[in-house]
């Protein structure tokens, strides 16, 4: 498969957040496996993208930090895919597939470069690209870190929430004292994840769904929606614990 769709794909991004694509990018042959790259990445919760004109590179960021870059020639012909990977899996991976080398022009230590063109699996490359994000997502502040994800401690998004805006701030701008919470207090969930246990999300507690969240909940709610609520939160927290990166 030809680059042609990919970087076609990244130019209407760019044009997007006013980016300038070089001339006859399109035309470039070079093979390009991972085509779905840059979807991929920006379908990331708080992902952002940029061209750095002088080192040539797409760079993908959560927060304002770089977690992916496409690294591009002079004739804006990608050649590697740099990521960051814990020291001991970037070195093993290394050692695996010829076609992942130390990080180009970073710390080769913690990053680590892909070649475009290669052998490593899709679903590998979309795995690595997933630990890069939450390694560097764990950087930040917790209540940052929910921020950035869009979630409450307990998995909510409260963006979804028909009284946030008004009869509550939500869960992470108010510490917790959501509109549901004892007076001046933070919900019980909030003070047992953030503040007694300092976890960014319940997600990393072997009690996940406790006692404390079957007995915090909307009383407008059946049996039924509750429970349906917990597995929701519960599937949203499992999609940010489940790369070994502690937030």
């Amino acid at each position: 498969m030809k680059i042609e769709n990919f970087q076609s794909q990244v130019c209407v991004s760019a044009a997007s957040t006013n980016l300038t694509c070089a001339k006859g990018r399109a035309e470039m042959g070079l093979n390009m496996r991972y085509l779905w790259l840059d979807e991929y990445l920006l379908g990331k919760a708080g992902a952002t993208k940029d061209l750095q004109k002088d080192w040539n590179w797409i760079r993908y960021h959560i927060g304002g930090k770089m977690f992916a870059a496409v690294c591009l020639g002079e004739n804006d012909e990608p050649y590697y895919i740099t990521l960051k990977l814990e020291p001991a899996e970037g070195d093993f991976l290394r050692k695996q597939y010829e076609d992942i080398v130390p990080g180009y022009y970073c710390n080769k230590q913690h990053w680590n470069s892909i070649k475009p063109d290669g052998s490593v699996p899709d679903e590998l490359l979309k795995e690595l690209l997933d630990k890069s994000y939450f390694l560097v997502l764990a950087g930040f502040p917790k209540k940052k870190q929910r921020e950035l994800l869009g979630l409450s401690v307990c998995g909510t998004d409260c963006t979804k929430c028909t009284l946030l805006g008004s009869a509550c701030k939500g869960c992470n701008e108010s510490d917790g004292k959501v509109f549901h919470a004892p007076d001046g207090k933070p919900c019980p969930i909030y003070g047992c994840c953030a503040n007694k246990h300092r976890y960014a999300v319940c997600g990393y507690c072997d009690d996940m769904a406790c006692d404390i969240w079957k007995m915090t909940r909307d009383p407008s709610m059946t049996d039924s929606q509750f429970e349906a609520s917990i597995q929701e939160r519960i599937n949203n927290l499992k999609g940010v614990c489940s790369y070994g990166v502690r937030l």
